[in-house]
């Protein structure tokens, strides 16, 4: 786009609260600003000043994969923001840009590619078997997220972590401790700083393996001098705390599947499409609430006719891609012959989720030991009634209560 087309008329600021939504129901700010442009301009709950907000499929694509556009950058600013203690740490992987984010994505690599979750897929299966077997020994209701959900995605993740099971319960409070307002930000430190000294004492330990789970693929790296052990031990916080966020995906998706009962009688009936109804729930389902970390422009670039100037702040909103309708047709339908689907629920460009593998491994295997192994499983309270997170970035319920016929 020539210079001569890009307008200096900058769009109004858009205040967007940080609003706690239930169920699946789409950000309502969101879906005016949709509405308003491509390329409209928000003020957030926290930081400072505004930013650029991209929402249309190939914008966020192109934001996400352009160089000119830096997280690195991000640090000593305070940009407008969700969160209220966030804090940007220097060398950690979200704030990298290529070649050292890519090198330090590199060392853990092997771990999230199809093989890798592989790996773990019967060990995981097996252990999914015996929480559910507990559930149905407990008899009905029950919290699903409680009984199965929750302690389901920690041990997923800690067997990929290479974190032994004697440690998990602990993961799981350094975990909650981090991600809830409700403790405050000292204690959420607190429990950063241990789980990182964890990390550090469990990667260090693991400098000369050869095994294939993340610490020790760290470890190696480490010894190797490819990663330092900060660098390290930052990823591996990172990857610990995204894990255990896949017990708020696979709540929403039960949530779905339970309070639309035709979707789950079809997965019944024709479990060959469970792989493809998945992608679309992931396309579906708004996982986050709001955005997630910014960007900073380097130099002068157009965005459909509009010009973001060097350090102008952007960001992108991955759930409001997935309803583009250019690329989506009737992007409000849940549609499990819907194809292709290049959804962007687990980003786009070097900065995607590196856990795409992991989180269809696990809602396979939930879907096929839940659907399956309890035909009848239902709510047992209306879904009005199903309370979720609130203050959270990561969408999902509280509780999920539901019922069966004791056989």
């Amino acid at each position: 786009m020539s210079e001569e087309t890009l307008t200096e008329i900058l769009p109004p600021i858009r205040h967007w609260p940080a609003l706690d939504l239930a169920g699946v129901d789409f950000d309502p700010v969101l879906t005016e600003l949709m509405r308003e442009g491509p390329v409209t301009r928000i003020q957030l709950p926290n930081g400072e000043g505004w930013a650029w907000l991209v929402t249309r499929y190939e914008d966020v694509r192109m934001v996400t994969d352009d160089p000119r556009f830096s997280r690195e950058a991000v640090m000593d600013r305070q940009v407008t923001r969700l969160a209220p203690d966030f804090v940007p740490v220097r060398g950690e992987v979200g704030f990298l840009d290529p070649p050292d984010h890519t090198r330090l994505r590199r060392s853990v690599a092997a771990a999230f590619t199809a093989a890798g979750v592989a790996r773990i897929r019967e060990k995981s299966r097996r252990m999914l078997d015996e929480l559910v077997d507990e559930l149905l020994q407990d008899g009905p209701p029950a919290d699903l997220t409680a009984a199965v959900l929750s302690p389901f995605s920690l041990a997923v993740i800690c067997e990929l972590m290479g974190v032994p099971a004697a440690d998990w319960h602990g993961m799981h409070t350094w975990t909650q401790l981090i991600l809830s307002a409700s403790h405050g930000a000292q204690a959420g430190e607190k429990a950063k700083s241990e789980m990182g000294a964890y990390f550090a004492r469990l990667i260090g330990a693991r400098e000369g393996s050869t095994a294939e789970d993340v610490t020790s693929l760290l470890g190696a790296a480490v010894g190797r001098g490819e990663v330092t052990l900060e660098e390290a031990v930052g990823l591996a916080v990172l990857l610990q705390i995204g894990g255990e966020q896949v017990a708020h995906h696979s709540g929403q998706m039960f949530y779905v599947l339970l309070t639309r009962p035709g979707l789950a009688e079809r997965l019944r009936a024709e479990p060959e499409i469970r792989p493809r109804a998945i992608d679309e729930l992931l396309r579906y389902i708004p996982h986050r609430n709001g955005v997630g970390l910014s960007r900073i422009a380097v130099e002068d670039v157009g965005i459909r006719g509009v010009r973001i100037r060097t350090g102008d702040a952007i960001h992108v909103s991955y759930p409001a891609a997935n309803r583009d309708p250019d690329v989506f047709p009737f992007p409000e339908t849940i549609d499990f012959d819907r194809g292709p689907n290049p959804h962007l629920s687990f980003g786009s460009g070097p900065h995607s989720c590196p856990g795409g593998m992991l989180v269809r491994l696990e809602s396979e295997l939930l879907v096929d030991a839940l659907l399956d192994g309890i035909p009848d499983l239902g709510l047992a309270v209306p879904p009005e009634e199903v309370p979720f997170r609130k203050g959270a970035l990561i969408r999902g319920p509280e509780t999920l209560r539901v019922t069966w016929s004791c056989r």
